[in-house]
């Protein structure tokens, strides 16, 4: 357990130097964040977005943004969830102009159809297809990137209590529908709290 906070401490320090160098001119650090945090983000794009070029899309314009205001960042919250805010309302504005166009659905699909994997990745597809956005991002920001119930709060502009509660009811709505019609799936997937 030592290693780990060991290496989280480390990897902070590190990650405040970049931004230091970054914040006194230095582009080339920028490089450096980037590899840092470049397949977290692609990753939570992609769940949110729902296609792989529209998310490699939208993470290049995620730390373009984040270069032309790191100026702006502050080491009060930590640099992975500034990044995720930014994330977070590029995508957000994102869906909202593909919605007005009802093209999401249909890309969607098609981009399904493509796939030849199955199994755990179509049953997450399955189960994240039944939620809204906010419910995509509160699962994805605890589940995969484990951030706690504040962090997710600042990132999303939502009181921690009520990331929690829609949290929970989030956890029913995925374990009822992994059990609806007698259907269970095999694989594990973790809903823990």
């Amino acid at each position: 357990m030592n290693e780990s906070r060991c290496s989280d401490e480390d990897f902070d320090i590190e990650i405040r130097y970049l931004v230091d160098k970054v914040q006194t001119g230095d582009k080339q650090a920028y490089a450096l964040i980037i590899q840092r945090f470049q397949r977290r983000i692609l990753v939570y794009c992609y769940y949110l977005l729902k296609s792989q070029e529209e998310a490699e899309d939208a993470a290049q314009d995620i730390f373009i943004k984040g270069l032309e205001h790191i100026h702006r960042y502050s080491h009060t919250v930590s640099l992975s969830a500034w990044l995720y805010k930014i994330a977070h309302n590029h995508c957000v504005d994102l869906i909202k102009k593909r919605n007005k166009n009802h093209q999401s659905l249909m890309a969607y699909k098609a981009n399904r159809e493509q796939e030849k994997d199955h199994g755990y990745t179509d049953m997450i597809h399955d189960l994240l297809e039944h939620l809204h956005v906010e419910e995509r991002q509160i699962l994805l920001l605890r589940s995969l990137e484990e951030y706690s119930f504040e962090e997710i709060a600042a990132i999303m502009d939502l009181k921690p209590a009520t990331v929690r509660k829609q949290y929970e009811r989030l956890r029913k709505k995925l374990i009822k529908q992994m059990n609806k019609g007698g259907k269970v799936y095999e694989q594990p997937f973790r809903i823990g709290g």
